[in-house]
Order: C-alpha cells, then sequence, then structure tokens
C-alpha cells in the first residue's frame, strides 16, 4: 500500500515529535531519579539527627527502667534460685556418677554387687552441690557486676503510708474523745429526782 507524499511527511513529522517527547521524558525521568535519590538522602540525615534521639529518648524515659527492672528481677531469679537448684542437679548427677564408677569398681575387682553407702553418697552429693552452687555462683557474681541499691523500695513506702494512717487515726481517736461536746461530758452533780 503506498502512501501519499502528504501522508508520508506527516507520519515523519509524527515520528519526529514522538522522538523528542522520549527524549524529553528520558530528561524528566533521570531528573526524577536524582530527585528522589537526593529525598532518600535527606531522609535518612532526618533519621539520624531528629528520629533517633526522639526514640532514644522515649525509650529513656519510659522504657529503660522497666527494662532494667526486669532484668534486676532475672539477676536475682538466677541468683537466688536458679544457681542453687542448679548446684544440686549438678551435685546430685556428679554423686550417682560417683557409685557408678564405685560400682564399675567393684565389680572389676571381682567383689559383686553390694548395697551402696547411703550415708558416704549422701555426703559426697552435699558436696558436690555446695561446690558447683558455689563456682556458678562467682561466675554469675564476676560475670555481671550488681549496682548497690539507692533510696527507699516500695515496702518502705507503705510502711510509711501505714505509719502515718496509724497516727492520724489515733489523733481522729482522741480528738473525738476530748472534745467540748456537753452530751459526752459526765455531770458533777449526782443526779437528781425530777421535780414531781
Amino acid at each position: 500500500m503506498s502512501l501519499s507524499r502528504k501522508r508520508k511527511k506527516e507520519l515523519q513529522k509524527l515520528q519526529s515529535q514522538a522522538n523528542d517527547l522520549w527524549e524529553t521524558q528520558q530528561v524528566i525521568v533521570n531528573q526524577a531519579a536524582k530527585v528522589a535519590q537526593e529525598a532518600g538522602r535527606q531522609l535518612g540525615n532526618y533519621g539520624r539527627e531528629q528520629l533517633v534521639p526522639t526514640v532514644q529518648a522515649g525509650y529513656g524515659k519510659y522504657a529503660a527502667p522497666y527494662v532494667d527492672r526486669g532484668r534486676e528481677f532475672s539477676k536475682q531469679m538466677l541468683s537466688e534460685k536458679v544457681v542453687p537448684t542448679a548446684g544440686a542437679v549438678v551435685g546430685s548427677a556428679l554423686s550417682v556418677w560417683d557409685a557408678a564408677n564405685d560400682t564399675r569398681a567393684r565389680l572389676a575387682a571381682g567383689k559383686g554387687l553390694a548395697m551402696p553407702d547411703a550415708w558416704l553418697y549422701a555426703q559426697k552429693a552435699d558436696k558436690y552441690s555446695k561446690d558447683a552452687a558455689r563456682s556458678l555462683a562467682a561466675r554469675l557474681a564476676a560475670a555481671q557486676p550488681q549496682p548497690q541499691k539507692s533510696g527507699i523500695g516500695a515496702g518502705g513506702v507503705i510502711a510509711i503510708i501505714l505509719g502515718v494512717a496509724a497516727a492520724a487515726g489515733v489523733l481522729y481517736a482522741a480528738w473525738q474523745t476530748l472534745r467540748a461536746d456537753d452530751e459526752l461530758w459526765v455531770a458533777d452533780d449526782p443526779l437528781r429526782a425530777p421535780n414531781a
């Protein structure tokens, strides 16, 4: 199909316009990419300079006390409950191991099976558990030094409140007893019979 010259010129003009539009769009897309890259860099700067300090301050003010309290409770639970229990379990396991070794040695010596000496193994279990608990406690204490508590605790505050309430109750009772109500005082005169 053959096109007229006029149509060919119009198509060439349209293609030229499309090419110009394409080049313009490429320039605009390139500039938009640069703007987006700069916006990302500025957003990162804003986050580092504004958001991170605000979040850290909020954490320090609101969450850090609870986190510290939880860590202290965990440390206390570990040193008062877990370490002694682990020491006792390790000590018992070592005493059972000792008993098995003694039985194995007796069997190897041809002495046969005999009832184990319960008192001896109880002493060994106590020794092993104390040693294991002492060792674990020393390692725990060396790993994390415990700061000294400062200030009054919740129990002290409750005791002060209860003391103030008790003193207020005593003062109120004394005031009620000693106030100047005529009905509460006993007259000095003996009771007289009414006139008839």
